[in-house]
């Protein structure tokens, strides 16, 4: 199988399903953000020496591709495109990173303020998966905006932006990093 098909030369491509859209489209531009944060989860992975944490971070990188899979595909196309069934983002999928988030909360101290993001390569490199996280969840609500996207990608995209927040936070605490405190001028 050749990598290029040549396509998308003349700036379209292809939606689940076979609909053909701009590359430019909100939607394409909603997944291609997802698809960034799963390559700097990538990263973070590749630095995480934890097997347990590099663990979750493969999952969670298996789970954007649902996420990008359902923005993929229209809702109207149902379940199934042809023999194809279409993964699709469940509330249980955020569920899941809630009790993420809570087991990787144990031991690090409270927040009393806002922290600069930062410390060990991991932690920072969490920190920038968590901003780019963000940017794809306003891709997606500017997307939702003009036509109909699965909401569970939403609060899917929120809550996995606070487990990297608190993941940063851990593998700094874990490591004897201190977290430096920001203070206004």
């Amino acid at each position: 199988m050749r990598i290029y098909t040549r396509t998308g030369d003349q700036g379209e491509t292809g939606l689940f399903g076979g609909q053909r859209v701009l590359k430019s489209h909100p939607r394409v531009n909603a997944y291609g953000e997802v698809d960034e944060l799963d390559a700097h989860l990538g990263i973070c992975a590749t630095l995480c020496e934890d097997p347990d944490l590099k663990a979750v971070l493969e999952r969670i990188q298996g789970d954007l591709f649902v996420v990008g899979a359902d923005l993929a595909s229209p809702q109207e196309e149902g379940e199934r495109v042809g023999r194809k069934v279409i993964p699709r983002v469940t509330e249980g999928m955020a569920a899941a990173l809630e009790t993420l988030i809570d087991s990787y909360e144990v031991g690090v101290p409270a927040l009393r303020n806002f922290i600069l993001p930062g410390g060990t390569l991991l932690a920072a490199q969490l920190h920038l998966a968590r901003c780019v996280c963000r940017r794809a969840e306003r891709a997606v609500i500017a997307a939702s905006g003009r036509e109909s996207l699965n909401p569970d990608a939403v609060v899917y995209l929120n809550r996995l932006s606070d487990l990297l927040f608190t993941l940063a936070r851990a593998v700094n605490h874990r490591a004897g990093e201190p977290e430096t405190p920001w203070h206004p001028a």
